[in-house]
């Protein structure tokens, strides 16, 4: 890229910049697309170039160290995130999981947010306790009373900002200061906010997570994760995924480019349409409460608008229910009622989705006591279709009476 384009760039709108950032088409002949490059054996010009060492050698050694449609990619996440280098895995949980692995040894002590995604929460208290790593869960309220746990041997501090499935606000600078004062690293899963609307390296975050099956890519098709360090944790994060062998597919990586170009216009409007539709439903006497941090109403509301620039398109609310034994079957008349969304986990898509929300593994932040929780993904449809189809869950629940 140019010093002039990449100049303008720097200072240029987000939209601007998701429409250019990650290639320059002058270097693959014009063409707009970097191009979608398979394969694994690189041939080198000669034995001197085949036997060099590392900090000499040629620019593509092997498909599993990068290639043009891999590279534009991780510059482009570089770009939006601030960081020093950015590495694509298979999936948002091997997102999760590489640096975990990257950064912690036996012995080791790791702090984890309680409003963790499960699967990472799965993987903790089993991969990681059987290597000889010990895990406490901490409530995501806590902000500086988090330096109460840490101990001797904590290496590690992970967030996920808002909670998964309930949305809790975590206030990540005095986490990340506190953490920082003992040495441990601080790592977090962003993807509901994606770099758009929240950058955590600006933060003091040491490496950010995402899952860019969801709004990276957008259309429900691809599965793939970025982690993205700044300089000082950057080698160690390398070394772990060449070590591990890791790498995408280059048509994944290509989808997830594409969808990058649309993806501060798509996130208008799931933000746009998700917030009316939670105001829709404070306003119901049948829900119990909207877990939504745009929420004036929501407890962590003043911690998003500090540091938040936006909010994308996932929230939950509490079905009001009276009877605890009546939670199941609500739900379930709820969700079966509903025509338009679709009853299916993941988002970041296009479409609506809805799924009820099991919390019985949280071991310090409860689930609500008011009924159950259902968490919705608001996609691009008209928010006059998507209400319309949640009334019909309603009217469901209504029918089955006290």
């Amino acid at each position: 890229m140019s010093a002039g384009k990449k100049e303008i760039l720097d200072t240029a709108g987000i939209n601007t910049r998701l429409g250019h950032l990650g290639n320059d088409p002058h270097d693959f002949h014009g063409f707009v697309n970097p191009p979608v490059v398979h394969g694994s054996t690189v041939l080198f010009p000669n034995a001197e170039a085949l036997t060099a060492p590392p900090e000499r050698e040629q620019k593509y050694t092997y498909g599993t160290h990068g290639t043009p449609t891999t590279d534009a990619l991780c510059a482009a996440i570089d770009a939006l995130e601030g960081s020093a280098g950015t590495v694509l895995v298979p999936s948002g949980l091997a997102a999760v999981t590489l640096p975990l692995l990257a950064f912690l040894s036996a012995g080791d002590h790791a702090l984890i947010v309680d409003s963790v995604y499960f699967p990472t929460r799965r993987f903790c208290d089993g991969m990681l306790k059987r290597l000889g790593v010990s895990v406490d869960y901490f409530d995501p309220g806590i902000g500086a009373g988090i330096e109460a746990l840490i101990k001797p041997n904590t290496r590690l501090v992970h967030l996920e900002a808002p909670g998964s499935n309930t949305f809790e606000m975590q206030d990540v600078p005095a986490i990340v200061e506190v953490a920082h004062r003992h040495d441990c690293i601080v790592t977090i899963d962003n993807t509901w906010a994606t770099p758009l609307y929240f950058k955590p390296l600006d933060f003091g975050v040491d490496a950010s997570i995402h899952a860019a099956t969801k709004y990276p890519s957008g259309h429900s098709d691809v599965l793939l994760g970025t982690v993205s360090a700044n300089a000082r944790y950057w080698p160690a994060l390398t070394a772990a995924y060449t070590a591990l062998g890791l790498c995408v597919g280059p048509d994944d990586a290509y989808q997830i480019l594409r969808g990058l170009r649309t993806m501060g216009i798509r996130l208008e409007h799931h933000q746009r349409s998700a917030l009316r539709i939670a105001e829709w439903l404070e306003t119901r006497t049948d829900v119990a409460a909207v877990l939504h941090p745009a929420l004036p109403s929501f407890p962590g509301h003043a911690l998003w608008k500090r540091d938040f620039k936006g909010a994308s398109g996932v929230f939950s609310f509490v079905l009001k229910v009276d009877q605890a034994s009546q939670f199941d079957a609500k739900a379930a008349a709820f969700l079966d009622a509903l025509k338009l969304f679709g009853l299916g986990y993941s988002w970041g898509g296009y479409e609506s989705l809805a799924v009820p929300v099991k919390l019985g593994d949280r071991r310090v932040s409860k689930a609500p006591t008011e009924g159950p929780v259902i968490r919705l993904q608001i996609g691009l449809e008209d928010v006059e279709d998507i209400i319309a189809d949640l009334e019909r869950g309603f009217a469901a629940v209504a029918s089955l009476g006290a």
